[in-house]
């Protein structure tokens, strides 16, 4: 039997890089097909996506995936810890996924793998060196890779953990060790352009950061936007969002939502604030106080810049916003909420093949396979996604029930290479 590779994605939006790491990974698993774990609506940095979930899978089955699963928002706006162990978890539970694999700036899996085997239980002298890093005001990424460099004896892996990619990459070993999970892990080192770079260095290749930055630099020219990033985007990419941008759905960004997220912090009272997801060590009443002062023009960026320091990053700050604007508390999202890993599979597009899959896996999945939210069996973490949903859709230039409700309305979309286009 063919054999089918996994890979954990956000395509925010697909670029040529992503479509490098497609074809490298089919190629390193000897896979004859793919499997897409993609984020929603709201992403890993707590920003929401550039173009909704049903065209980000579109691209994703014209670039060459041939299923699309999404993570569910519970999972995919969180920290890299869950982020990963939600993904990783769908992987393992479609029954037909052998092998995974992700990109990362060392090339090394076997050195991420043997880290993770080490921390995946956690040993208590690992959770006081973070404790300890913490306290000295480290954000918390720098300082889970300054404890496990301690418990290692071995700087390498601090340095290791300090790159974006190594770092998730190596919560993706984690989580698959924690989960037991039976699917052998590959990774294709990253080229030409780092997690972070905002500019155009390549001829062909730039970073997801890049490409939106120049999107949302165009001050709402589509025309002159698309023609900027045609280099590094493959087709399709392109006329998805040239559609979405003409419907007003594209480009998404944080200042859309700029009136109904102030509504929330502006009223929610501090108890209630704490309550939620993220908001923690007094966070509540730092916002409160900064709300004040965002004179004379609040926006969402301006209150991110007040809020940040050298302990709450951007990154850390953005998703604790999308968990206020989501209203994420604690409990329905915490950690015993989530360790039991991905209740169902919510299929979101897919190819001829991919269709193949989805029959293998009726018969095989270790989870509720989902085409249909209204026919569903209902779960919280399913009433989160289609909550997501719609208050993503506020930020459209214009929006309805069609939209709000669009997990109820909206099938799988499917990419027939027969001739036909998207259905």
């Amino acid at each position: 039997m063919s054999r089918v590779v996994g890979v954990i994605v956000e395509y925010n939006p697909l670029h040529n890089g992503h479509a490098y790491h497609l074809a490298a990974s089919k190629e390193a698993a000897g896979a004859s097909a793919v499997v897409a774990v993609m984020s929603g609506h709201w992403l890993q940095r707590g920003e929401p996506a550039l173009m909704n979930k049903w065209a980000r899978a579109e691209a994703a089955l014209h670039a060459g995936v041939d299923l699309v699963l999404e993570l569910p928002v519970a999972y995919s706006a969180q920290p890299a810890e869950w982020f990963a162990y939600g993904a990783v978890s769908c992987l393992a539970r479609t029954g037909v996924v052998d092998a995974f694999c992700f990109g990362s700036e060392s090339g090394d899996v076997d050195a991420l793998r043997s880290l993770a085997e080490r921390l995946a239980a956690e040993p208590e002298s690992f959770a006081g060196l973070l404790q300890a890093e913490l306290k000295r005001g480290a954000p918390y990424p720098a300082a889970y890779a300054a404890a496990a460099a301690a418990l290692t004896g071995s700087p390498d892996a601090a340095r290791a953990l300090a790159e974006p990619n190594n770092s998730l990459g190596f919560h993706y070993l984690l989580a698959r060790e924690r989960l037991g999970a039976d699917i052998e892990p590959l990774t294709i080192r990253r080229v030409k352009a780092g997690y972070h770079d905002a500019g155009f260095e390549d001829a062909s290749i730039a970073s997801a950061t890049a490409i939106r930055k120049r999107l949302l630099d165009a001050g709402g020219d589509r025309a002159s936007a698309l023609a900027a990033i045609e280099p590094y985007a493959p087709a399709a990419t392109l006329r998805i969002l040239s559609r979405e941008w003409d419907a007003g759905r594209a480009p998404m960004h944080w200042e859309r939502y700029r009136t109904p997220l102030f509504h929330r912090l502006l009223t929610m009272p501090e108890e209630r604030l704490a309550a939620v997801r993220e908001v923690v060590e007094g966070l509540e009443g730092r916002i409160k106080k900064t709300l004040p002062t965002l004179r004379p023009e609040a926006s969402v960026e301006a209150l991110l810049d007040a809020l940040k320091t050298k302990r709450y990053t951007r990154t850390k700050l953005q998703r604790m916003l999308a968990a206020v604007y989501l209203e994420h508390a604690k409990d329905a999202t915490s950690g015993a909420a989530l360790r039991g890993g991905a209740p169902y599979l919510r299929v979101l597009g897919f190819t001829e093949a991919g269709r193949t899959l989805l029959a293998r896996m009726k018969r095989e999945a270790a989870a509720p396979i989902v085409t249909n939210v209204g026919a569903a069996a209902p779960h919280p973490l399913l009433a989160l996604d289609a909550a997501a949903t719609a208050a993503y859709a506020l930020g459209y230039a214009s929006s309805g029930p069609d939209e709000w409700f669009a997990d109820y309305y909206k099938p799988p979309i499917r990419v027939d290479f027969s001739g036909s286009d998207a259905k």
